[in-house]
């Protein structure tokens, strides 16, 4: 009989045909690169849990990559026979085997138990964590373990890191002890149903779907997909479409012609309409209208952030972002373009020396264009709760903000933008000329924190921080060149040369 761990359990309640592609063919497999992150977060997340649910450092860490699992579940089993911490205690039992993140000694009644803890890197508890916590529980009984509790640990988003490696609070706790407990019956019956799918020489006849996001991207979804039609223009452009998209999906509808017009609201059934044509959408009247009663001096500005599950600075919380780059492009009354900007690759807070820079650079007067207001004006109220001093300079451009994302949205489209209004895409739609994907380095947002977690990593070699520097300059400079440009077009002012 196969013992089946946790995560091919987990697998096989997303979708037993993944569970079978993870057992008979997973040189299949190609995790994204946020899949890959999220390993990374989880780790790092682990390690911190060590050192609160182990402060005086007796506990045991067991290394099943070292050990092996044989050698891991004896040295487990040594260890549950003593009165300290350990971590990554495995399991075998039952047709099941099981890692846990934390157990903890206790005495009941004069007899030594167990309280189990499994820690996780979200900031709340999933529907799919309870299935985790199941299985903990499950495997850990039938291997004889006298579990009295267990838990499941997040991050407390709400909590702020007060620095010295202090991060007792990080993590909040839930006693899922009694719903882990009764579940017992169902662990067993997908431990059967995982042997019975392991079994067949074939992999269930299951169609891709909502199924392969949820609850986590499946790194098999472009091998299950190869074979199925492709729409020459997807429903899935349709924006805000996508639980209609799901449902048509099932009905065998996934060309965009065949989308009844009835289930479309207005700017679908533009997205539809201008994407079947090949043509384009722009109403320059409308567009100019929104722009008229703002003047110059203008300014345009763009943020580049970082978040840390586990915060390094003091004063900044769980997955908080963090202001690290602006850009800003300045056009005076007579035209003339300007930048500006700030970069901090020290690895020290660049929150206070961002705040003044920002102040400094965007005068007190005139418009300033963001792409997608929200994100900007968010990060500099955040600011302005960190520094009281500067709040009344800080909310004054939150005040002067103009948002043009809104007005691309209303104004204009083209086919290339397939339902999307990321500057990313509406930028090469209105000036053909500026693309994203020509930078060297980094392209997009994504790939700047990438970079930025690079630039500051204490074994970066300074020529390629230097290099970096000059990628992240480069990415956020045409940010807001890219504003400047698609403002000129809507506002219609051919009269500048930008």
């Amino acid at each position: 009989m196969r013992n089946f761990s946790k995560s091919k359990l987990l697998a096989l309640r997303q979708c037993p045909k993944r569970l079978w592609l993870e057992i008979h063919r997973p040189e299949l497999r190609e995790d994204s690169a946020a899949t890959e992150a999220s390993f990374q977060i989880g780790h790092q997340v682990g390690d911190i849990a060590r050192r609160i649910y182990d402060p005086k450092n007796l506990g045991a860490l067991i290394d099943v990559q070292s050990d092996g699992f044989k050698k891991a579940f004896e040295r487990s089993t040594q260890l549950l026979k003593h009165p300290n911490p350990i971590f990554e205690a495995g399991f075998c039992a039952a047709g099941a085997l099981a890692f846990a993140d934390v157990m903890l000694p206790e005495t009941i009644d004069g007899q030594q138990v167990w309280r189990m803890v499994e820690v996780k890197s979200s900031t709340s508890v999933k529907d799919y964590h309870r299935d985790d916590v199941a299985v903990q529980a499950f495997v850990a009984q039938s291997a004889g373990v006298m579990l009295h509790s267990i838990a499941l640990a997040h991050i407390d988003s709400s909590w702020t890191y007060s620095g010295n490696e202090d991060y007792s609070g990080l993590l909040k706790e839930n006693d899922l002890t009694a719903e882990a407990f009764s579940r017992t019956e169902e662990v067993k019956a997908w431990i059967q149903k995982a042997q019975l799918t392991s079994a067949s020489i074939a992999p269930p006849a299951i169609d891709t779907g909502a199924h392969c996001d949820t609850p986590y991207a499946c790194g098999f979804y472009d091998h299950c997909s190869q074979d199925e039609p492709k729409a020459q223009y997807p429903v899935l452009w349709l924006p805000y479409f996508g639980a209609k998209a799901q449902e048509l999906a099932s009905q065998g509808v996934i060309e965009l012609a065949d989308v009844p017009d009835d289930l479309l609201n207005p700017r679908q059934l533009r997205v539809k309409a201008h994407t079947l044509a090949n043509t384009v959408f722009f109403d320059a009247e409308g567009a100019a209208a929104d722009l008229a009663m703002h003047g110059l001096p203008a300014y345009f500005l763009d943020f580049e952030t970082i978040q840390f599950a586990v915060p390094i600075w003091a004063g900044t919380r769980p997955y908080q972002q963090n202001s690290f780059q602006f850009s800003l492009h300045t056009l005076s009354e007579s035209g003339q373009l300007d930048h500006q900007g700030f970069l901090d690759l020290s690895g020290a807070d660049p929150a206070e020396p961002f705040a003044y820079a920002l102040i400094a650079s965007c005068g007190t007067s005139g418009p300033v264009y963001v792409y997608n207001a929200a994100f900007e004006a968010s990060r500099i109220h955040e600011l302005a709760t960190r520094y009281p001093s500067l709040r009344d300079a800080l909310l004054a451009i939150n005040a002067r903000m103009v948002d043009l994302l809104p007005i691309a949205r209303k104004r204009y489209y083209h086919p290339s933008q397939q339902g999307s209004w990321s500057i990313k895409k509406v930028l090469p739609a209105v000036v053909p000329e500026l693309r994203y994907d020509a930078l060297d380095g980094v392209q997009d947002g994504g790939m700047a924190m990438d970079a930025y977690l690079e630039a500051i990593h204490p074994k970066t070699l300074p020529e390629r921080k230097t290099q970096i520097e000059q990628q992240l300059l480069a990415y956020c400079w045409l940010d807001t060149y890219a504003m400047v440009r698609l403002w000129q077009v809507f506002a219609g002012r051919t009269d500048l040369k930008l």
